[in-house]
């Protein structure tokens, strides 16, 4: 629950969390692209975003971050608020191609936000091939990634209304207007224990010290504490071409459009889920990738960051962060698909109805209520442990319009907690999966080869499934 002061909030422990943890070699920001085949109307794209984005409040407003030590950060209200500091034109240079496109996005992924102003931007991005590309960013203060393309996806409108349409469909569970539920009366058992967490702040007592406190913030007992247990002392990630210091420069690329029905019959054949297909794929071609770079990757280990959302899936839609993360170990060394894919699936079988992603949200929560300075040794304990962070985020199954033109593609890659160099993010879009790669320039300049791999893995696995069905009809 958000705590009020006259026209400011205080933002809850997870958020600050995400606040206190930019860094020039890391911001946290959400990076995420809408591609159209036809041009957008900036007047229809600017009127959109006003009835639509505004009616949250924190897109109006500023994180301020007090100058007094152990004073916590708070919205406030951007007295000068403009939405034309916030959305702006460009053209993007001959030859228009998604490789232009990319050193675009690079440029902006690897430029902080102006924290003088609330923090998002979008720009149309003009002479993307017949059409045009609108890229957004939006700090991770805000929302999570599942809150923010629900907000994004709710500006959008179906495809049949045609053009003129304006967005603003009711694709969430509901409407937030910040003001109005920072006064309801809900009070959830996440709410209380971020009140509790407050007072504790007050009392200046050191909550990651204390095991205690850590179970009573998540509420789990026993069962908690063995699962923090687990991830503190949980071993370093091997050394790999993806770990090491950071710099400022990132880059990214994306995929094809990989037909999602292919996934499914993946899935169908294996016995394994979208998701386990989807992660083994992944799996592959980070190894595939490795290998090409002269690495042994025999019985190689290393683990993905993955966010759950803990939000229920009836709640109607509310800004702020509320996802836990899991580590799972990915088994980079197994070559053979089928093989990777059953044992990965074993090792989230494993995971699953473990409380670790509700501890992982206690964690956020506590070090968000403590000194930057333990802040800073948690986020570095924690990125040792991983190599890679992974999201999966499902989006509309038919197309959608955004000011009147039919979305193509969208793409979002989302910040790499932990300061870690390798981001890899999952969407799927009616009937399509597109997967981005995002990386530190000075580890891996080449994302691009990663995506090249990837392909030859859906390959090999579009070759089992003609196999399988040349069987049965051979069968029949």
């Amino acid at each position: 629950m958000l705590r009020i002061i006259g026209r400011r909030a205080h933002l809850s422990p997870v958020d600050t969390a995400w606040l206190r943890m930019e860094h020039p070699t890391n911001l946290m920001m959400i990076t995420g692209i809408f591609m159209f085949d036809e041009p957008l109307d900036f007047d229809a794209l600017r009127s959109t975003l006003s009835k639509g984005l505004l009616r949250y409040d924190r897109f109006r407003q500023r994180a301020v971050r007090p100058v007094l030590p152990f004073a916590p950060p708070y919205w406030e209200f951007d007295p000068n608020f403009d939405i034309d500091s916030h959305l702006h034109r460009i053209a993007l240079p001959a030859p228009g191609n998604q490789q232009a496109l990319e050193e675009l996005v690079n440029d902006y992924m690897s430029t902080p936000l102006d924290y003088s102003k609330p923090l998002w931007q979008f720009h149309l991005v003009e002479n993307y091939g017949d059409g045009c590309a609108l890229l957004c960013r939006l700090h991770h203060c805000i929302a999570d990634g599942i809150a923010l393309v629900r907000v994004l996806l709710d500006l959008t409108e179906d495809e049949h209304l045609g053009e003129g349409a304006e967005g603003g469909s009711q694709i969430s569970a509901g409407r937030e207007n910040e003001t109005a539920h920072k006064n309801n009366g809900g009070r959830s058992s996440r709410n209380r224990e971020e009140r509790r967490a407050e007072t504790l702040f007050k009392q200046g007592i050191e909550f990651l010290s204390d095991p205690e406190r850590v179970r009573e913030s998540t509420a789990l007992g026993v069962d908690s504490a063995a699962a923090l247990a687990r991830l503190l002392l949980l071993s370093p990630d091997p050394e790999t071409p993806f770990k090491g210091k950071l710099g400022v420069r990132k880059r990214c690329t994306w995929s094809k459009p990989i037909p999602l029905s292919l996934v499914k019959d993946v899935g169908r054949v294996t016995g394994g889920t979208v998701n386990d297909v989807l992660l083994s794929a992944v799996t592959g071609a980070l190894g595939r990738y490795l290998r090409s770079r002269g690495e042994a990757i025999g019985g190689l280990d290393f683990r993905t960051i993955v966010p759950v959302n803990l939000r229920p899936l009836d709640e109607e839609l509310k800004l702020g962060n509320a996802f836990g993360l899991v580590f799972l170990s990915l088994p980079i060394g197994i070559d053979d698909p089928i093989e990777r894919l059953n044992e990965l699936k074993r090792r989230m079988d494993l995971l699953k109805g473990t409380p670790e992603a509700l501890v992982a949200f206690g964690i956020l929560n506590a070090i968000g209520i403590t000194s930057p300075e333990i802040e800073d040794i948690v986020v570095n304990i924690f990125g040792k442990k991983a190599t890679v962070v992974i999201t999966n985020v499902p989006g509309p199954r038919e197309v959608r319009c955004f000011a009147g033109k039919p979305i193509r593609g969208v793409m979002f890659w989302v910040p790499q907690s932990g300061r870690l160099g390798l981001g890899v993010s999952i969407i799927s879009y009616a009937g399509e999966v597109l997967v981005g790669i995002a990386t530190d320039a000075g580890l891996t300049p080449d994302p691009e080869k990663i995506v090249e791999a990837l392909h030859i893995e859906f390959d090999e696995y579009a070759d089992l499934v003609e196999l399988v069905r040349v069987s049965d009809d051979t069968n029949s």
